[in-house]
């Protein structure tokens, strides 16, 4: 499988592009539209949860995170984000998210996770509660609250309602307003990554802004 996450120290790789033009009242109804992937959503993180859980034993007896639990969970981060991407955690396109758990190459948002050959058994025990609270606290501002699945409300959900009204009055996304929420979305894609015992590398205190990672022109030339 070809993957976008080669880079040791950053496993998780989040990109998004901007689509154009983007419709000036499609983001009032976009909550219709999604139903039917929430629909879905509930019960794929009902699944990514008891994965987890089986996973968690498997890194603690084994070292490695089972490669075929590892690609669902993938999945399911994927399918989230894309439609996230599509509605009110960035509002970045106006393409119907696929009902897929595959990478998708051809949408504008996509999410690797590189997968690691070897994983902590001693950090499996507490990365996902104790080490990650001070991410979860910066998180839960960016997000206001959990929601089938995803994240509702925050600092995410007012920007990206400044940037429909500004659409809506001038046909354009702020490319600013765009590199801003998508660094919080990369933000919070890491730290699920990490929660979720897929990666050992600790997320960065860090907004890297914008739709490509900072070495993002250099892997897409790969």
């Amino acid at each position: 499988m070809t993957t976008f996450a080669q880079t040791p120290d950053r496993p998780v790789r989040v990109t998004a592009f901007l689509d154009a033009p983007l419709s000036r009242w499609l983001w009032l109804v976009k909550w219709i539209l999604v139903i039917p992937h929430y629909v879905v959503l509930v019960f794929l993180w009902i699944a990514f949860t008891v994965v987890s859980v089986i996973a968690f034993f498997a890194i603690l007896f084994t070292e490695r995170y089972p490669r075929s639990l590892f690609d669902f969970n993938l999945g399911v981060l994927r399918w989230s984000w894309r439609v996230a991407f599509y509605s009110y955690s960035a509002l970045g396109t106006d393409r119907y998210p696929p009902f897929s758990l595959g990478p998708e190459p051809d949408y504008p948002a996509r999410l690797d996770v590189a997968y690691p050959d070897r994983l902590s058994r001693g950090l499996v025990l507490v990365k996902w509660w104790l080490l990650a609270i001070p991410q979860y606290i910066v998180v839960g501002f960016f997000l206001g609250g959990w929601h089938l699945g995803w994240w509702s409300g925050g600092l995410v959900a007012v920007l990206t309602v400044i940037a429909a009204v500004i659409m809506a009055f001038t046909e354009k996304y702020p490319r600013d307003l765009f590199d801003l929420v998508l660094g919080l979305d990369r933000w919070v894609l890491r730290v699920a990554a990490y929660a979720a015992l897929m990666t050992d590398v600790y997320p960065p205190f860090r907004l890297d802004l914008g739709g490509t990672e900072p070495d993002g022109q250099r892997q897409a030339a790969r």
